[in-house]
């Protein structure tokens, strides 16, 4: 398949792409080995405000992030050297000064299997090729808004629930005094049920207050995040953080 069949919309006849504030001025690491792809994609995050840098591998996307740090990666999955997968893995891995980094995977395979897979292993959203330009920045837009820094009137603001601790502004969990490693997807899913410990969620809830209404997202989407933050917080000694009641969804449960 040729670059642009797997592009579904050519950016230059996207008049105006237009993204939330919080991402205006944020830059954005695109890596894949396809030329034109990468330049597709910075072209259409400059035109909705952002500066997007480029790699065309794992290794070199590395070298990147090591020197400069961007504030979300675009990452295929199927490349050369270091692949999307295994680059995801080594910076989700051990806790390291870049496992937080926000990460959306393009694939050219639209396999249910390959999208929970980038999830569990740590992504915070997949789009599939051919894809359309608008709707990469439109989630590219989504991820860095619910990483943005609290508004000011709730800066500093927690969410406490037992030994669950949520610090909007720094976005970050803790249980007890110990911090627990979360994607900015999965701190948002764990705040929505936080902030409501009584309500019941059903999995569209929770996607529409993730994502917006609208975007391609999978029920076992949702579960794959929940998944991986009932790992996570079962390691820091917090089994039974979240609880499924049959046929409705998730709330929050009980860590005391």
């Amino acid at each position: 398949m040729s670059a642009a069949a797997r592009v579904r919309q050519p950016v230059d006849r996207v008049p105006h792409m237009v993204a939330p504030m919080a991402a205006m001025n944020r830059r954005i690491l695109v890596v894949d080995d396809d030329p034109h792809i990468r330049d597709l994609l910075a072209f259409a995050l400059g035109k909705a405000g952002m500066t997007a840098s480029q790699a065309a591998d794992g290794e070199e996307a590395l070298a990147a992030i090591a020197i400069d740090p961007p504030d979300l990666m675009v990452l295929d999955i199927n490349m050369p050297r270091l692949d999307g997968l295994e680059l995801c893995r080594r910076l989700r891995a051990g806790g390291g000064p870049h496992a937080n980094l926000p990460i959306l995977f393009l694939s050219s395979r639209d396999d249910e299997v390959d999208r929970i897979v980038g999830i569990e292993i740590g992504a915070d959203d997949y789009v599939c090729k051919p894809f359309s330009p608008r709707e990469v920045v439109a989630r590219v837009g989504a991820i860095l808004k619910r990483g943005a820094p609290a508004p000011a009137a709730e800066k500093g603001s927690k969410v406490v629930h037992g030994r669950l601790t949520l610090d909007r502004d720094g976005w970050e969990a803790r249980i007890g005094g110990t911090p627990v490693s979360t994607t900015a997807t999965e701190f948002q899913l764990l705040l929505i049920l936080a902030s409501t410990p009584s309500r019941v969620f059903s999995r569209d809830a929770i996607i529409d207050r993730l994502r917006g209404p609208g975007f391609a997202v999978t029920d076992r989407t949702i579960d794959s995040h929940v998944r991986n933050l009932r790992a996570k917080f079962a390691a820091a000694g917090c089994a039974g953080l979240i609880e499924t009641r049959a046929g409705v969804g998730y709330r929050i449960g009980g860590c005391d």
